[in-house]
This record gives structure tokens, C-alpha cells and sequence, in this order.
């Protein structure tokens, strides 16, 4: 038992720093809870993470004080998580260089705000031992809750994506959401705090801890029992997609001499053999990627007419394109959107793209900030009308999303009509060889776990994947790798999983129920 009165010591230690080297420790803390997050999955990491933050929210003298470790943390933890936004500046650094270290600090900075309140709130509510756990972990969920919509939204590097690589681990979410997921995770990693808490009896520590790893262990258990029962993914009878991954990069995407060329490239792969080892199997539907066409295609039947050569015999090519307001339309728009085009060249669906790009896509306030999009163009993009369920020749009714619209837990499907499957148009070409677009396919792989439904993933430089609707992969090409992924469309879950049907409402439940009890437990004298 000399553990007990060693981890006492540490906590006291590490609680009894003052001034930087208190701030300083904390970015360290959540810096190091961002190795958990792909594509590094360091999940043993969170442990010292959470724990060590733990013990500093309750040492704090005041609600202030931990406020402030609560946003040290968080900016720590945020600027090591989406430090890929650098790449996308990059793309051109001669007009967007000088905007790195305030864009990664601003963004971190303002996301540090939710850490920060959730650290006041377990301070607030005196939380102690086993009750500050729980305080901590509702806290937290309920912040990443509130940054899912809040200014439009903002849901990336939800704690539960920790666990992506590890499909037992993502069976919970089919109850519980990513959010559920991520609280039980932030319960588990600041659990071994109560290891250093005098006011605990040795037995009730040990009891403490064993229980979370019984905890763990069940997560992992349920999950495999799950995946046992359901078996092999069965397949889409008379379907057989193939993604088209060319690779371009982002740089000279919009080139206006290279444009043409890069259509011709990929109607090209759209017509090779099998691709990645698949059987001989021709494709009946082939799918590019988020603005794979750098042109208004809705307004160029001569395009059409070339693309048309990429459509298999009696099936669709579905593109990213730009889509435009036509001619006699008095205002000029412009739509992030995707195109279905059968064998003539007609565009047979449409989508616009409704969750838009702060700053890449649109410039918010616009008549305020001095400041031109990413994204090539001078006109902001227009949102569209709201999610759709498509049914296009040949396929089962599916759910399109561009970009990171797939990020939005419980707005990626409708409700009124289920499709079969979500299709993800992206172009994560904007991220580099960075931590990024594996952070942006695991968001994607959880919402098949939320929903019951498999997932399609067309990535211009990657990683384009096909997932069945328990997060297995089925088919999958790498980041910078070029090429054609041919595979099967696998079929979705004939009932939508509970999560998928109540959502929000048992992550709030979820929470407040975790916060009710931390309270009551912090109220009571830990015997």
C-alpha cells in the first residue's frame, strides 16, 4: 500500500506550484491528452492528462483560479490538436503565412473556453474525490456538446474519436453517441486522481480504480459481443463503387491552364482496370471528390459530355463540382455541390452543401473583417437548403455530405427519410501528410456507429474508405496515395441503433445524470 501515500505526495507536489510553472504544467496536461486523438491513439496518455488536471482544479483557490487552469489546459490541448490548420495557410503562404500563429492560437485560445467552464463548474460545485471525477467528465461533455452548434459549430476532436481504431471500443455509440463514449473516457482517465486523495480510505481507492477497469474491460467485452452477433457486413446486391483518389495537389487544384488536364486524368483512372488487387469486377457507379470538377458543371454541357465517358454502362459518375446561379437570376450565388451525371451527361441529383467553412468557404461579418476565403473564388458560398436524403438510379437512397459536414453528431441523416448509407465528398488535400485527414475520417466513422448506417469516403488525396455500419473498414486507399479503391456498397442496419433515434437527448441525460451524481457524491464525507 505504499502507492497510496506516493501519490498523495505527487499530488500535493504538483498542486503546490504557483504562478508559470501551475500555467505551465496544465498546457502540458492537455497537450499530452492530445496524443490520444488520431493518428497517434497514445489513449494511456489521458491518464496523467486528466488525472494531473484534476488535481489542479481542486487545489485552486477559487472559481477564478481554476478557470484559468481549466484554460491553460484547453489551450494547450487545442493547439496540438489542430495544429494541421497550418497546411491550409500554407497552400498559399505568401498571402495566409503570416496568419498561422494567430489562427492556431486564436482558434485554441477560444476553443480553451470550454475546458476553462467546465473546470470553474467542478470548483464551483466544491467537487471532491469520486465526485469531481464525475463533475469533470459531465462538464466536459456538455462542453463539447455546446461547441457542436454553437457559432455554427465546431464538434472536431470529440474525446470519444480516442477510440477509432478500436472497433469493440465504438460499439457503445450506437447508445451513448461519441459524446456518451467520450464521457465514460474522461471518467476512466481522471479516475486514478482519487489515488492521491488522503480523504479516501485506502480499500474505497482500490475499489475505485478497480471498478474502472472492470469498466474498460465491459466497453470492450459488449463491443465484441456485439460485433460477433452481427457478423460479416453483407453487401448491396448489383453494386460496385469505385473511388477515385487522383491525389492533385491542393496548390495547383485551380491552376486555370492545369484544369482540363486534371479531368482528363481522372475520367482516365474512372475507366482502368480493378483496382488495389479488387476481382474483376466492373464498377456500376464511380465516385470523385469534393470539387474534383473545378468547373460550373451544371452550366457546361460540353464538360457533361466529356465526363459522360467516365459513367459505367447503365450506371452514374457522382462529382464535387462548384454550381452556380443560372443566367437570368438577378442574384449571383455560388454552392459547394455535388452532381450525379448518368451516361448522357445529364445531372440526374444535386446537393448543396448546407454546413459552411467560417473563413474557407465564407467570410463571417463580412462588411467587418477585411479578409478573403481560402477557397478559390471571390463570391462567399451559398448555404444550402438543409440536409436531403437523395435517391439516385441504381443505388439505395443515401445521405450526401461534403466535406466536414460528417463531423455533426446527429446531423448527418435525416429523420423523416432514412437513407441507406452517408456519402462523404472531401478534399483533405488542404491538410498535407498531417494529423488532420485521420482526425477528420475518425469523426466519419463514428457517425456509422451513431446511425446504423455504412459510409462512403471519396477524399482527393485521401483517405477515401469504404465502413460498414458497425465503423469496420471494408476498403480503404492511404493519405497521399493516388489511385482507384474499387469495393462493395455494404447494406445498413435494418433498425437505427437508439442513438440514431433519440440523440441529443440521452447525451444530455448521459450528463446531467453523471453531474447530479458528482455533486451528491462530493457532498457527502468520503469515509
Amino acid at each position: 500500500m505504499e502507492a497510496w501515500p506516493a501519490c498523495a505526495g505527487l499530488s500535493r507536489r504538483l498542486t503546490g506550484l504557483g504562478g508559470w510553472r501551475r500555467r505551465g504544467l496544465a498546457v502540458l496536461l492537455g497537450a499530452l491528452a492530445a496524443t490520444a486523438l488520431p493518428p497517434l491513439h497514445a489513449v494511456p496518455l489521458l491518464v496523467p492528462a486528466f488525472a494531473g488536471w484534476l488535481w489542479l482544479i481542486v487545489a485552486s483557490p477559487g472559481v477564478g483560479a481554476a478557470f484559468a487552469i481549466g484554460w491553460w489546459f484547453g489551450l494547450g490541448h487545442f493547439a496540438v490538436g489542430l495544429y494541421w490548420i497550418a497546411h491550409a495557410l500554407l497552400v498559399e503562404p505568401e498571402t495566409y503565412g503570416w496568419l498561422i500563429p494567430f489562427a492556431i492560437g486564436g482558434i485554441a485560445a477560444g476553443m480553451a473556453l470550454f475546458p476553462a467552464a467546465a473546470a470553474a463548474l467542478v470548483r464551483a460545485l466544491k467537487g471532491r474525490g469520486p465526485g469531481a471525477v464525475l463533475l469533470l467528465a459531465a462538464a466536459w461533455t456538455l462542453g463539447e456538446w455546446v461547441r457542436s452548434w454553437l457559432f455554427t459549430g465546431f464538434p472536431w476532436n470529440l474525446t470519444g474519436t480516442v477510440w477509432a481504431a478500436w472497433p469493440p471500443m465504438l460499439q457503445s455509440a450506437a447508445v451513448i453517441g461519441t459524446y456518451g463514449l467520450g464521457l465514460i473516457t474522461v471518467v476512466l482517465a481522471a479516475l486514478p486522481a482519487v489515488a492521491g486523495d488522503d480523504a479516501l480510505a485506502p480499500r474505497r481507492r482500490l475499489a475505485l480504480l478497480a471498478a474502472g477497469g472492470a469498466a474498460l474491460a465491459l466497453l470492450w467485452v459488449g463491443g465484441e459481443a456485439r460485433l460477433a452477433g452481427a457478423g460479416p457486413a453483407a453487401m448491396v446486391e448489383g453494386v460496385r463503387l469505385r473511388l477515385v483518389q487522383p491525389d492533385i495537389p491542393q496548390q495547383l487544384k485551380w491552376v486555370p491552364e492545369l484544369r482540363d488536364r486534371h479531368l482528363v486524368r481522372q475520367v482516365e483512372m474512372s475507366r482502368r482496370g480493378p483496382g488495389n488487387g479488387a476481382p474483376a469486377v466492373p464498377p456500376t457507379h464511380v465516385i470523385w471528390a469534393e470539387t474534383a470538377v473545378p468547373f460550373f458543371l451544371a452550366n457546361d454541357p460540353q464538360r457533361r459530355a466529356f465526363l459522360a465517358r467516365a459513367v459505367p454502362e447503365g450506371g452514374l459518375l457522382i462529382v464535387g463540382a462548384p454550381r452556380t446561379t443560372a443566367a437570368p437570376q438577378p442574384q449571383f450565388e455560388v454552392w459547394n455541390s455535388l452532381e450525379a451525371l448518368d451516361g448522357t451527361g445529364r445531372i440526374v441529383g444535386t446537393y448543396d452543401k448546407v454546413h459552411l467553412v467560417p473563413f474557407g468557404e465564407y467570410v463571417p461579418l463580412r462588411g467587418l473583417i477585411p479578409f478573403k476565403k481560402l477557397t478559390a473564388g471571390r463570391t462567399d458560398f451559398s448555404a444550402g437548403r438543409g440536409l436531403e436524403t437523395l435517391s439516385l438510379p441504381g443505388l439505395p437512397p443515401v445521405s450526401p455530405l461534403i466535406c466536414y459536414e460528417v463531423i455533426f453528431p446527429g446531423a448527418v441523416a435525416s429523420r423523416d427519410a432514412r437513407p441507406q448509407w452517408l456519402l462523404n465528398l472531401t478534399n483533405d488535400g488542404w491538410f498535407g501528410l498531417s494529423s488532420g485527414p485521420y482526425q477528420h475520417l475518425a469523426a466519419a466513422r463514428m457517425r456509422t456507429v451513431e446511425e446504423g448506417l455504412p459510409l462512403v469516403r471519396a477524399a482527393n488525396g485521401g483517405i477515401s474508405v469504404v465502413i460498414d455500419a458497425h465503423g469496420r473498414t471494408v476498403a480503404r486507399l492511404g493519405l497521399g496515395e493516388t489511385g482507384v479503391l474499387d469495393a462493395p456498397l455494404p447494406v445498413a442496419l435494418a433498425v437505427p441503433p437508439p442513438y440514431a433515434r433519440f440523440g441529443g437527448l440521452l447525451v444530455l441525460a448521459l450528463a446531467g445524470g453523471a453531474a447530479a451524481a458528482g455533486w451528491w457524491g462530493s457532498r457527502r464525507r468520503p469515509a
